[in-house]
């Protein structure tokens, strides 16, 4: 059987050249100016997967 791509997980990721997976957080959009600084800063940066995630995600991702 064909390993399908999970889509919606795939637009949320990006796979850097050395194969790291970076993310970026969420909720950004809007009710921004009730957070503190550092979490202003923390939403604005991509952050990388942690091992054990990243093990699950490429499950979903078979074919990067």
């Amino acid at each position: 059987m064909k390993l399908k791509t999970h889509k919606a997980l795939s637009k949320r990721i990006t796979i850097t050249k050395t194969g790291k997976m970076m993310k970026r957080y969420g909720g950004q959009d809007h009710f921004n100016s009730r957070d503190t600084g550092n979490a202003g800063r923390k939403k604005r940066t991509d952050h990388e997967l942690s091992r054990a995630y990243a093990k699950a995600v490429k499950t979903l991702i078979p074919n990067t």
